[in-house]
């Protein structure tokens, strides 16, 4: 079996991809690797690229193969797509803006390795500069997602510091209830155990999401300090505008508390127009 297959969900992202497709290889060390490179979108040359570049670099111990969709199916359903593909003892789902660390990969897969505990982990992310990038989250509530729609942060920049974990100690390996999608590592006895994502949310909240369910099957999920990853944080999604953000996060917000609260849905559902409304008026003033 392989050691690890790794899968990045790409949309106009066929640079970033160029430099973390660099980066694996220079981190790839003993490990066997499979490495899926999933386009959402059509047109920028993503597959071309790394059919040209990288896959001629593959051997028996490093697979890279590049898979063209031809839509936008969202970052679970591309996922998927790797997921099911994929035959390694840990699913990594690494996106675009990532640079691994020359250690990086045989770091994580040796923590799991001695962690069997670990279902889910993450490790440390930095920013280029070399700051710690905080990505451990609290499951969501509802007074927390009001508090995020009504853009209250705005005026109480604290109101959210429970949620966000301002007070976890990035140097201290733990146990969490989610971690970031961006560098999000899997052990093939979860797969097995519920499958893939969830491919109802399109962009967000899906790897809280899934985290949610090993928790809901007693599946741990843990932040270790073993490896690092360099996190250039949303570079390729800037793309998007912000309305359309709004209604990519809202609606997978909705689709959250629909699943996991229906009793409190309807509360996002009656505030999430509001939210749609505020982001259309700042995009209109940047104009």
């Amino acid at each position: 079996m392989t050691d690890l297959s790794i899968i990045t969900v790409g949309f106009q992202s066929r640079e970033y991809v160029r430099e973390l497709l660099k980066s694996l290889i220079a981190a790839r060390g003993d490990l066997s690797i499979e490495y899926f490179a999933i386009d959402n979108s059509m047109g920028d040359g993503l597959v071309e690229m790394v059919e040209k570049e990288f896959v001629p670099l593959g051997d028996e111990r490093l697979k890279i193969t590049a898979i063209q969709n031809s839509e936008n199916l969202g970052f679970a359903k591309a996922n998927n797509i790797g997921i099911t593909q994929s035959t390694g003892r840990y699913v990594l789902l690494l996106n675009p803006d990532m640079r691994l660390n020359s250690d990086t990969l045989s770091n994580m897969v040796a923590w799991m390795d001695e962690n069997p505990q670990a279902g889910i982990a993450g490790c440390t992310l930095k920013t280029s500069v070399g700051d710690i990038q905080p990505h451990v989250r609290r499951f969501p509530t509802l007074w927390d997602q009001l508090v995020i729609l009504l853009k209250l942060p705005h005026l109480f920049p604290k109101i959210l510091n429970q949620y966000v974990q301002t007070d976890f100690d990035y140097t201290k390996t733990a146990r969490v209830d989610s971690i970031r999608g961006s560098f999000f590592m899997i052990r093939r006895s979860t797969i097995e155990a519920h499958g893939g994502l969830d491919d109802r949310f399109f962009i967000w909240f899906e790897e809280v999401d899934y985290c949610k369910q090993a928790a809901a099957k007693g599946i741990e999920v843990w932040y270790t300090t073993a490896a690092e990853c360099i996190d250039f944080v949303g570079r390729s999604f800037s793309l998007v505008g912000g309305l359309q953000k709004q209604k990519y996060f809202t609606r997978s917000m909705v689709q959250y508390f629909e699943k996991w609260h229906p009793e409190s849905a309807w509360i996002i559902k009656v505030l999430r127009p509001i939210a749609l409304i505020g982001a259309w008026v700042a995009q209109k003033i940047r104009l």
